[in-house]
């Protein structure tokens, strides 16, 4: 996301003549910071990054290539940078990243499933999980889940941040089991889309809705995988 907002021109040439040395300095900031992480006893570590979903959105990847970057490549870049910031991470430290498409106060800023980098993604990042969005048809369908390899989870974020309304048990069973035709179930696990709260301004929740919706998961989660 460094990148993701301003673009190679936001890159000072007088910094960086040579933009290969931006991108080495900026994955070995976060690899100083995962081994510190790590030094502190950190052994489960989430990496959100949204540039990845973005890409899958043919109104952002024009927006991309009008400023100059090629939105066909970046998300080989973006995944080869932040496989570069894991790469020291720390014995028996679990990684994860989470993908979504924006939830600042409940809104959102790009649409579209996986497809586009799904194949790279799942199987050239350098993860042990990925929390993906799956609240609404916005966020596509669950076909990409096939490129995901033995060994991978799969966080299967139905329940929605954005709203109050309480999902449907039944409905989450289903489409779980909608999942499962594409990876299997042991390697599928239930979350909400996002975090309740993105920044201090919140979601457009109460914190009884809140509540009720993360009761759901646990007994949904309970009830599907024992």
């Amino acid at each position: 996301m460094v990148h993701y907002r301003g673009g190679s021109a936001s890159i000072d040439p007088r910094v960086y003549p040579d933009q290969e040395e931006f991108w080495a300095d900026l994955s070995a900031a976060y690899a100083a910071q995962v081994r510190a992480l790590g030094d502190l006893g950190c052994t489960c570590l989430q990496l959100d990054d949204t540039s990845l979903a973005y890409l899958n959105d043919p109104g952002q990847r024009g927006m991309l290539d009008e400023r100059g970057d090629d939105s066909d490549r970046l998300h080989m870049r973006y995944i080869r940078q932040m496989n570069a910031a894991l790469a020291d991470r720390p014995e028996g430290m679990n990684v994860t990243t989470h993908l979504c498409r924006g939830n600042f106060r409940s809104s959102w800023v790009a649409r579209g499933g996986y497809d586009y980098v799904a194949e790279e993604l799942f199987n050239e990042l350098d993860v042990d999980g990925f929390f993906l969005e799956f609240d609404d048809k916005r966020s596509g369908g669950f076909e990409p889940l096939r490129f995901v390899p033995e060994g991978k989870y799969v966080v299967l974020g139905l329940v929605t941040t954005k709203r109050g309304e309480l999902e449907s048990k039944d409905e989450l069973k289903r489409r779980i089991e909608r999942a499962s035709r594409h990876i299997p179930l042991e390697q599928l696990c239930l979350s909400p889309q996002c975090g309740f709260s993105s920044t201090s301004e919140g979601n457009d929740l109460t914190y009884d809705e809140q509540v009720a919706k993360l009761r759901l998961i646990v007994e949904t989660a309970q009830e599907v995988w024992g």
